[in-house]
């Protein structure tokens, strides 16, 4: 049997708000193991940020352990844990975090250079995963250029250009329509199915953990259910390798919602 993704064993992280502890999470403990698709669920204040903070290596526990491809990362220092989250780790936005003046070929190339990868390979790693996602006639496009559903592909390209063993969703269609939420995740699952990616996403939304083989569920910084999703009514297709492009002139997103901005920041000071 292989090596668990993902293990956490007691998990604990409480923060000190003047004279009062809060407690995030409270002894959480399960196993991701390569290729799932796990969703993570729960309402406000019930720790799920937190635990996607600690997983996405953005945070470090209190207390408990956290095994993550083989490498214990609860006690690493913070340059061993950019490390991680340059090479194990792809992140998916809600907010997507492009940088408005470079084009989407450039936005996907941009964590491949701070890791070093030459120009030929990061550009050709970059060009493969835009197209993979139906974005190769949108090369040179801006994101201002690009609407809601198409920023998110390249933003997913993003994450899928690095290679990652994981890639972290943070309520990746919160600030899309039910049509393109259905498409982006749609995605996710394929990635999942035919490249054989783990994928956590973080959601608040039934219908958008349905399309994960597995949903955990936390409740006051306690796992209060491990088990399978709702059952979603779209049928998702289980063979396509590649994904069709997506139409500017098929509108596809709202362009509200609010964003992962501590994740972003963590990212962005990293480089």
């Amino acid at each position: 049997m292989s090596e668990a993704m993902i293990s956490v064993n007691d998990l604990v992280k409480t923060y000190q708000m003047g004279e009062v502890t809060v407690e995030a999470l409270r002894g959480v403990s399960f196993e991701i193991v390569p290729g799932e698709f796990v969703a993570i669920m729960g309402h406000s204040g019930s720790g799920k940020s937190t635990l996607m903070n600690v997983l996405g290596c953005l945070d470090t526990p209190t207390s408990g352990g956290y095994r993550l491809a083989g490498v214990d990362v609860e006690g690493l220092e913070e340059t061993d844990l950019a490390h991680v989250r340059a090479v194990k780790l792809g992140f998916v936005f809600q907010q997507y975090n492009l940088l408005p003046k470079l084009s989407a070929l450039r936005n996907v190339e941009m964590p491949l250079i701070y890791r070093g990868i030459s120009h030929a390979k990061r550009r050709a790693r970059a060009v493969a995963a835009l197209k993979i996602l139906g974005m190769g006639d949108r090369l040179d496009h801006r994101p201002k250029e690009l609407s809601g559903g198409q920023q998110q592909r390249v933003v997913i390209a993003r994450a899928l250009a690095g290679s990652p063993s994981v890639i972290l969703a943070d309520e990746p269609t919160g600030a899309l329509d039910s049509k393109t939420s259905d498409e982006i995740m749609g995605i996710l699952g394929r990635l999942n199915r035919n490249q054989g990616l783990t994928v956590i996403v973080v959601t608040h939304e039934a219908d958008v953990a349905s399309y994960a083989n597995r949903v955990l569920t936390l409740r006051d910084g306690k796992l209060v259910g491990d088990g399978p999703p709702p059952t979603h009514t779209v049928v998702q297709s289980k063979t396509a390798q590649t994904f069709p492009p997506c139409s500017r002139a098929s509108r596809c997103c709202c362009e509200s919602g609010s964003t992962s901005r501590r994740m972003a920041a963590k990212m962005t000071s990293q480089s």
